[in-house]
């Protein structure tokens, strides 16, 4: 038991290093000497690398709140594992943490789908390693939620 206690913890741990690494990265989208992310549009002219803030278009506000709201959810379904972990009954189930973790899920997958769709198609460019790391951790996160609701606390 206590080793599959510490393979889902490493587990959220993998997740939330996911979620922050592709939030805060600036490979959403990549080709040639330009690269853009959830906060920054940089370009690289002559050796010089130089960024300029994201647009503030609706959809682009809306994938940035949707990615620091999964790394919150992610990071409060930890918090709630290490309390359940301690304090709930044995034969409990860890429900609460399953909730946050399945919304940190949702969220991510949401704010994924609506950069997929709406952000700009321009010749050259292809999705880049930080929205991999998104689509990546969203199976991850959802499946860790489906394990904490099969999950019992055992003595």
């Amino acid at each position: 038991m206590l080793l599959v206690l510490l393979g889902v913890l490493i587990l959220h741990l993998i997740i939330l290093i996911l979620l922050i690494v592709s939030t805060a990265a600036s490979a959403w989208t990549v080709g040639g000497d330009k690269s853009t992310d959830l906060w920054y549009n940089c370009l690289t002219t002559n050796g010089e690398y130089r960024c300029k803030p994201a647009s503030n278009e609706d959809w682009i506000q809306a994938v940035q709140a949707l990615m620091i709201l999964s790394i919150l959810f992610c990071f409060f379904s930890l918090i709630a594992f290490l309390y359940q972990l301690f304090r709930l009954v044995k034969g409990g189930r860890f429900f609460f943490t399953a909730i946050f973790q399945i919304l940190a899920s949702v969220f991510v997958m949401c704010g994924a789908i609506i950069y997929t769709v709406m952000s700009p198609d321009e010749n050259g460019t292809q999705f880049g390693y930080a929205y991999v790391l998104a689509w990546v951790a969203f199976p991850l996160c959802l499946i860790s939620g489906l394990i904490y609701i099969v999950l019992r606390k055992r003595e």
